[in-house]
């Protein structure tokens, strides 16, 4: 018995010195090894005639040795990210204010970087075909407005642009809201299926381009540059392939960057030949109509202001009691590579 006993420690005190070596082995190895992804291939989801950063970062070499791969298109942020918690997809990007509602619902996910946006050059508009009765925010009492999503960012917006121009509750309740995919929502305006429509970025300004539609407003006009949608990995994802994460978030990150410093033209001419060589059957003029990178932080940081808007907004409708949903629960910047730089000033 005692020479069991002695045997034993023994092993233990070699499998000791064995854990050691083989820590000693890891360390010198250095931190490309520790920052090996552990997946290599991240399932999504993309939207039609559009480049996400993501699919940018592929192609400008930003996330290998990662690969995506495509299995689909989706039309609605809110879809996107429920995929992501069912596990359809690895990752999934949705408005800020649906990823506070998921987390609400005790989802376990994180959002990782910001990846839409607004500024000065790229923003969305509220539409109406030119000769509309409707003017102003009053006229669009009793009407149909499309949006993308209901009870989305579209929605948030308008309802912003209704409230701002002092109506009441009840009179906001009397707009009606239609769901329609955006690349429909021009085509039902001309057709007057609908009587206004909100479009976001490059297809707002096709629209545009195409004549025949006043604009009434646009996100940049009622709130200035911010960042209002976000992609997001489950906590258990997260935990699983933490190296892959903070590859995604970099890869991503350096291709807003990119976008941001290198000019317009050359940023057109990458995401048409994109859209191109992806054989998607796709529309690919609307990437000519693209202006500028529309993310609010650098490298798609995220700001707590990104979600505390639409918290406080959700709380003031009922929708959220106070307190529910704190942004230190729903965001982390920890893998953003701009994350130290800016902490440093």
């Amino acid at each position: 018995m005692k020479q069991t006993a002695r045997d034993l420690r023994h092993r233990v005190a070699r499998l000791f010195y064995l854990s050691a070596l083989a820590a000693g082995v890891a360390a010198s190895a250095g931190p490309a090894l520790a920052q090996t992804p552990e997946k290599l291939e991240l399932r999504y989801q993309g939207w039609a005639s559009k480049v996400l950063y993501p699919e940018l970062a592929e192609d400008l070499g930003y996330l290998a040795p990662i690969k995506l791969k495509w299995v689909g298109n989706t039309i609605s942020g809110p879809q996107d990210i429920q995929a992501a918690v069912t596990g359809d997809v690895d990752f999934g990007g949705a408005f800020n204010g649906s990823i506070v509602k998921l987390v609400a619902a005790h989802a376990p996910v994180k959002a990782v970087i910001s990846y839409v946006g607004t500024d000065k050059e790229t923003n969305g508009g509220l539409f109406v075909l030119q000769g509309s009765p409707i003017h102003s925010a009053r006229d669009l009492i009793g009407r149909k407005v499309g949006v993308n999503t209901p009870g989305a960012y579209e929605q948030y917006l308008v309802t912003a642009y209704l409230e701002k121009a002092g109506l009441s509750k009840e009179e906001i309740q009397k707009v009606v809201f239609v769901a329609a995919p955006p690349v429909n929502l021009a085509q039902l305006l001309r057709q007057k299926q609908l009587d206004a429509v909100f479009l976001e970025d490059i297809i707002k300004d096709k629209l545009l381009a195409d004549g025949g539609a006043t604009l009434l407003t646009t996100d940049y006009q009622l709130f200035g540059s911010f960042g209002y949608a976000s992609y997001l990995f489950t906590d258990r994802f997260i935990a699983q392939n933490p190296n892959t994460v903070r590859k995604f978030v970099d890869g991503t990150a350096r291709a807003i960057e990119w976008a941001k410093n290198t000019p317009r033209a050359e940023v057109v001419a990458r995401l048409k030949k994109i859209v191109e060589t992806r054989h998607r059957n796709e529309d690919t003029s609307i990437v000519n109509y693209w202006k500028s990178a529309g993310v609010g932080g650098k490298g798609g940081l995220i700001d707590a202001n990104d979600f505390t808007t639409y918290i406080d907004w959700y709380v003031k409708n009922g929708v959220l009691k106070p307190e529910q949903v704190k942004p230190e629960n729903i965001y982390s910047n920890q893998f953003n590579p701009f994350n130290q730089s800016v902490a440093a000033h």
